[in-house]
């Protein structure tokens, strides 16, 4: 089994829940805080943990309440630390996320994790049948310093674009899974899509990245997922399901968030590769809501995770 390493960002979640949003300048009263374990890159470690992968984790924290407690939660999921660094430098990141009427609000503070050098991330050492996972939560020179070491060393690359910031073709060709959403995925191909738009559609907008021999995968949200694997498009349905959010219970799809986005290609090519990928789609979904309801790690996709 090859082992699983994550470059990205470690957030704590910080999320009051009220009836409705205060205007701008009104103070209103709240109904709970709550303390999520969240950022891209700890999603993603946990999802691969626990799939059963070996999983390593390069980030910041901060030297803080909050980095003691997420280095705590991360260490008891199985993640590796090994290449975690807490900084004196900075705060750790943090997410302040208001919700009201199933509407959120948020203001991510990146702290910690906008000092994730590329330095940091020379440390590991790769082997082929290895994967590196990365994000654009922590700066776009670390990202591309990992690709490159990982794509050296014949390990496979997985790139979630987001949040969507502009990158070079450089960056795109140390790809080999490129996973992202609709909203994503019109941003880096210039093209206005929907969620409600057709399948086809999509696979026309992913085939435009020109990722020939690749995989990239659209997750949809509850319509599931669209996408290209060595050329070949592939279509699969979201069903909903019951997911435990705080004290509330939702109806969440199956096949959504970073979690899912991390186990599907894992499980797809390192984990089950007889599999077919509509099945390891349905298992990653599965596993991202058990981790919801088993160790409090909230959704990395945020908007989507509090509520569509």
């Amino acid at each position: 089994m090859g082992r699983v390493f994550v470059a990205g960002s470690i957030n704590m979640d910080v999320v009051a829940t009220a009836d409705r949003h205060p205007r701008i300048g009104e103070t209103i009263a709240g109904n709970a805080v709550l303390y999520f374990p969240g950022g891209k890159g700890a999603n993603q470690a946990v999802a691969a943990a626990k799939l059963g992968a070996p999983t390593t984790l390069i980030g910041r924290l901060g030297r803080d309440a909050f980095g003691d407690e997420l280095k705590a939660f991360l260490t008891a999921q199985g993640v590796d630390l090994t290449f975690v660094q807490q900084t004196a430098d900075a705060h750790t990141g943090t997410a302040i996320i208001t919700v009201a009427n199933a509407d959120n609000t948020i203001v991510v503070v990146p702290g910690a994790n906008a000092l994730v050098s590329a330095g940091d991330v020379e440390a590991p050492v790769f082997v082929k049948g290895d994967i590196a996972v990365s994000q654009f939560e922590i700066p776009l020179p670390t990202v591309r310093a990992f690709f490159k070491r990982a794509r050296a060393a014949g390990a496979t690359t997985i790139l979630n674009p987001a949040p969507a910031i502009e990158f070079d073709a450089e960056m795109l060709d140390l790809v080999d899974i490129l996973i992202l959403n609709e909203s994503e995925l019109g941003f880096l191909t210039k093209t206005e899509l929907h969620d409600t738009d057709d399948y086809p559609r999509f696979i026309e907008a992913a085939r435009s990245l020109q990722m020939d021999e690749k995989t990239v995968c659209v997750t949809l949200g509850k319509r599931g997922i669209a996408a290209l694997i060595d050329g070949r498009p592939h279509m699969d349905l979201g069903r909903a399901v019951d997911a435990v959010i705080g004290n509330a219970q939702q109806q969440r799809p199956a096949s959504a968030g970073d979690a899912n986005r991390q186990s599907v290609e894992f499980r797809q090519h390192r984990v089950a590769p007889r599999l077919q990928f509509a099945d390891v789609v349905r298992q990653g979904g599965h596993a991202a809501l058990e981790r919801d309801r088993g160790c409090g790690l909230c959704d990395p996709d945020r908007h989507d995770h509090i509520g569509e």
